[in-house]
C-alpha cells in the first residue's frame, strides 16, 4: 500500500458532485417559481395557493439539505450522505411532483 493510499483523490469527483447538487437546487427553484406562477395565472384558488405555499416550503427544505451537502463536500474527506438527508431530499422530490399535479389540476 502506498503512503498516499489513504489520502483523498484531488480529482474532479467532488466538484462534479457539488455541481450536481447545485443543478438540482436550481431545478427545484424553477419548479417552485413555476408553481407560484401557475397558482396565480388564472386567479387564485385555495388549492393552488396551498400547493404553491407548500412548494415553497419544500423548496426551502431541499435548499437546506443541498447547502449542507455542498459544505460537507469541501472537507478533505467528506462522509457519505446521511440517511436522514437522503430521505429528506427524496421526500422533497416526491412532494414537488404532488404539488405540481395539484397546481395544474
Amino acid at each position: 500500500m502506498s503512503p498516499s493510499a489513504g489520502a483523498r483523490d484531488p480529482g474532479l469527483q467532488p466538484e462534479r458532485t457539488r455541481l450536481a447538487w447545485r443543478r438540482t437546487t436550481l431545478s427545484c427553484t424553477v419548479a417552485a417559481v413555476l408553481a407560484g406562477k401557475q397558482a396565480i395565472h388564472d386567479g387564485v384558488t385555495a388549492t393552488a395557493l396551498v400547493a404553491a405555499s407548500l412548494s415553497a416550503l419544500v423548496w426551502i427544505g431541499f435548499l437546506a439539505v443541498a447547502h449542507r451537502r455542498i459544505l460537507a463536500l469541501e472537507s478533505p474527506r467528506p462522509g457519505p450522505l446521511s440517511n436522514r438527508a437522503a430521505l429528506l431530499a427524496t421526500l422533497c422530490t416526491v412532494a414537488f411532483a404532488g404539488f405540481a399535479v395539484a397546481v395544474v389540476i
